[in-house]
């Protein structure tokens, strides 16, 4: 544990025993989950955060238990990273956590990714768990600034679900794809991610369709 997350051993230390008691009472975790809270989810989670350059900002989609977002934000204090949540026992839980740890660099948001398109958006994005590649990238893409990254966290399967969905991806953006394997040194079963980049001007484009909007819903300045 002191070798991922250093001096902030004690707040990973805290947010799992969170983990493993609230957590499984609000449903977040499962019960079978906690003999392997740490290697599975926690630490799991947390060497991703070497995706991230120094000060990013970086949506987490589909939180749930702030998994990989609140491990990023202990082991990274210097990313300012967003919890994005559509359920209130969730976000609740959540809110709670962030303030038990105090982890100053987390906002929680209570919103499905969709409907943050056009209020929120970031260099990254992340998520755990949550859907396809595909699917996810229609979500995560509009979030999106010009030339950004969605890191997404995989299984074993990760190469062969990024070619079922690369031509869909292209469709929607994609400039670049990559497999990347995290805590290599660190841990018995390393974290791998499919890391998608779009480009810049389909960020652009997104960008002005988002001002046009606005513009729509504001109506004509007087």
């Amino acid at each position: 544990m002191a070798a991922v997350f250093g001096d902030h051993a004690g707040q990973a230390r805290r947010f799992a025993e969170l983990l493993a008691g609230t957590g499984v009472a609000h449903g977040l975790i499962g019960p079978r989950e906690v003999p392997r809270l740490w290697e599975r989810h926690v630490l799991n989670c947390a060497v991703v955060s070497d995706a991230f350059p120094h000060g990013a900002r970086v949506l987490d989609v589909g939180s749930g238990a702030g998994l990989p977002g609140v491990a990023l934000a202990i082991r990274r204090p210097d990313l300012d990273v967003h919890l994005v949540e559509p359920m209130l026992r969730r976000t609740t839980w959540l809110e709670h956590a962030i303030a038990e740890l105090a982890l100053e660099s987390c906002t929680v948001h209570r919103a499905r990714a969709e409907e943050l398109h056009g209020r929120l958006d970031a260099p990254y994005a992340t998520a755990r768990a949550v859907a396809r590649i595909g699917k996810l990238a229609r979500w995560t893409f509009p979030l999106l600034s010009p030339g950004g990254t969605l890191v997404a966290l995989k299984g074993e399967q990760a190469a062969e679900e990024l070619d079922a969905e690369r031509a869909a991806l292209t469709r929607l953006g994609m400039v670049d794809a990559r497999i990347r394997h995290y805590g290599e040194a660190l841990l018995a079963s390393p974290t791998t991610t499919v890391e998608v980049v779009i480009g810049v001007a389909a960020g652009n484009a997104r960008k002005t369709s988002r001002r046009a909007r606005a513009r729509r819903a504001t109506g004509p300045a007087s």
